[in-house]
């Protein structure tokens, strides 16, 4: 009995081993097939020597100098900035600076012809404001104008380049001091001799 019971205990663990190398096997095949369904990264290449901001709502926040040239993973987009993965740093760079190499399915919005034409049209307007202030004020004073900021002691071409002209201007000369009260829709700029006193809201 125990000559049987041996051979046939020995069979059953080599069936055992032989099942776990077929299921590993299985496992490493199906592991190695959502490696490739999930490899659907777009990737960008750079035309332009470009920065890559940590923030867009910050463009002082330089992470790194991404050279010409470069192959970069695209993790997002919107009409003006890429979210970009480049040597294990994430971050955004201007669309403009690249070029997409390839596009996912999923990212559905750039199938559509019309709404990627809305976004260039978007993205020149909003990319040639940025560059204008960079040129006028330089990066960081640009950042904050183009983000909209005002603060107390900036002039007025500067509130105007951040905020547009006003809805109404109320104007009072006093000597050699000029007042000006700038109304907006829901808040009003008070001015001295060109520069940013106080602000309040506007009365209904």
């Amino acid at each position: 009995m125990k000559k049987f019971m041996f051979p046939a205990l020995f069979m059953a663990g080599v069936i055992s081993i032989s099942a776990q190398t077929d299921k590993s096997a299985l496992l490493e095949s199906l592991e190695a097939s959502q490696n490739v369904s999930q490899d659907v990264t777009p990737t960008a290449t750079v035309k332009t020597s470009t920065r890559l901001f940590k923030t867009k709502d910050d463009l002082t926040s330089v992470i790194l100098i991404i050279p010409s040239g470069s192959v970069v993973s695209v993790l997002g987009s919107d009409s003006t900035y890429l979210i970009v993965s480049y040597q294990e740093n994430k971050g955004y760079i201007f669309t403009k600076h690249a070029v997409i190499d390839k596009v996912p399915n999923t990212f559905k919005e750039l199938q559509s012809n019309q709404p990627v034409k809305e976004a260039q049209s978007v993205q020149t307007e909003t990319d040639g404001r940025y560059e204008a202030l960079v040129s006028k004020y330089g990066t960081a004073m640009a950042a904050r104008l183009y983000a909209g900021k005002i603060w107390k002691g900036m002039n007025s071409e500067m509130a105007r380049d951040s905020w547009g002209a006003a809805e109404k201007v109320n104007r009072v000369v006093n000597g050699n001091v000029i007042r000006e009260e700038w109304i907006y829709r829901s808040t009003w700029l008070y001015f001295e001799n060109n520069t940013l006193i106080n602000w309040g809201p506007a009365k209904k």
